[in-house]
């Protein structure tokens, strides 16, 4: 099942062998997702703003470099949105928070910023969960995105907007924030490929928190390589780590060293992710890469207990301004999540914190002899808009403790039509994009957003 119009079945990678070959200009790829996004996005509901005036301009220039032959980079023409929390200049800056819904960003966030100076064109912002906290993609403030390949299921979340908007062919690719798995959740659910970089690669200037310690911006595509070139310029990596990802070298590191396989307990998991896990694992063993089971007996995959309190304090921290002044911009459910930190006193912070270090560095030991880890992206492949949320964070969460990169990969739909995916978590960006691109799949375009 492909897209019917090249532009948006060609991905990153693919428009700018497109400009090179001067068989589609960046003003024609920009013109096909403004007109997918106003026809499509009123049943999908991902975006929140379009900055159509300016993402016009920004093509026009791209077309006039790729017309001379000097492109700035890949992503140099890129229709690409942004997550509701990164500010974009001249757009609403709300964090899908009620209480900031009339601030406007006065610039770019870093990372925008990077964007734009590697010619990317940014088409708007994308809907997110409230406050990067929680498990609905029904905002009460602004939208409801839907799942686009399940539409009475939610999209994954926090950044659901932006792995919904790739899904549906409505952006070449997305920046999103990764706390707890932010990134990666929804890139399952909606089958497309996320990966949340080392902490600290892409620059947090002009990001809304929720946790300092753990956010990390990240990127959605649909491909491997498409989601390190849209890092490489959103971090300023450039591209190196394209050429990284697809190194045959890498490849036959990779065969010298296992991969470990996670096994885990006290999480129930689907039969179907459960097989799609296995089946990975075996082509992985086929693949020549050596892989072995890996229990990890420091980190508890069961309970993030620690890690909501630890979002909660921090999350109260930047929104202490407006919780005082304006509580009701506020939803109940996340004043409720918020309101964790309040009922726990500071040394069970403290512990938090303590365990949570204990807890990376005991994992840290036991993953040294490997170079990747591989586990379930998430326990369910789909989910109601009611739903227990952290339960989904249950493998995602690890590499945001240990501050590692990690990619969540489709590698097919199960019976029902649902994206399966598996994840990767590695040292290097470069090891987890590799595994992901030699083990992912495109899933191409979810029926209803084929045409």
């Amino acid at each position: 099942m492909s897209f019917a119009n090249p532009i948006v079945q060609a991905g990153l990678s693919g428009l700018a062998s497109l400009y090179s070959d001067r068989a589609v200009t960046p003003v024609e790829a920009c013109e096909a997702y403004l007109s997918r996004i106003e026809r499509l996005d009123a049943t999908l509901g991902a975006f929140l703003a379009v900055d159509r005036d300016r993402a016009r301009a920004s093509a026009h220039d791209s077309a006039e470099r790729w017309r001379r032959g000097a492109p700035l980079s890949p992503v140099d023409g890129a229709p690409v949105a942004v997550k509701a929390n990164i500010a974009v200049e001249g757009l609403p800056w709300h964090a899908g928070i009620g209480a900031y819904r009339d601030r406007v960003a006065d610039e770019d966030a870093a990372c925008v910023a990077r964007l734009r100076e590697a010619g990317a064109v940014i088409l708007g912002t994308l809907n997110m969960s409230e406050g990067a906290f929680g498990g609905s993609m029904a905002n009460p403030w602004f939208a409801k995105t839907h799942n686009p390949w399940v539409r009475d299921h939610i999209p994954g979340s926090s950044s659901g907007g932006s792995a919904a908007a790739v899904a549906a062919g409505l952006c070449a690719g997305a920046l999103g924030t990764d706390t707890l798995g932010s990134v990666r959740i929804p890139s399952s659910l909606c089958g497309v490929f996320g990966h949340k970089p080392t902490s600290g690669l892409t620059p947090m200037e002009g990001v809304v928190p929720l946790s300092w310690t753990l956010d990390t911006v990240g990127v959605h595509a649909r491909s491997a390589g498409d989601c390190a070139s849209l890092l490489g310029a959103a971090s300023g990596a450039a591209a190196e780590l394209v050429q990284e990802i697809v190194d045959p070298a890498n490849l036959q590191a990779l065969r010298e060293t296992p991969v470990a396989a996670l096994e885990w307990s006290g999480v129930e998991v689907e039969p179907e992710v459960r097989a799609a896990f296995d089946a990975t694992v075996a082509a992985t063993r086929a693949a020549g890469i050596p892989v072995e089971p890996l229990r990890l007996e420091g980190f508890d995959f069961s309970d993030r207990s620690d890690l909501f309190l630890l979002c909660a304090a921090e999350g109260t921290v930047v929104h202490a301004e407006a919780l005082e002044k304006n509580p009701e911009g506020f939803s109940p459910s996340l004043r409720a999540r918020l309101d964790i930190a309040t009922t726990r006193s500071a040394a069970d912070l403290a512990r938090a914190y303590r365990v949570l270090a204990d807890a990376a560095e005991a994992a840290r030991l036991q993953l040294a002899p490997y170079s990747a880890l591989l586990t379930p992206a998430t326990p369910r492949a789909t989910v109601s808009y009611a739903i227990d949320y952290p339960v989904m964070t249950s493998f995602t969460a690890l590499a945001n403790v240990l501050g590692l990169p990690a990619t969540a990969f489709p590698i097919g739909l199960d019976a029902q039509g649902r994206p399966q995916a598996v994840q990767a978590l590695a040292w290097e960006d470069d090891v987890s994009l590799g595994l992901a691109a030699l083990l992912g799949h495109d899933l191409g375009a979810p029926p209803a957003f084929q045409g």
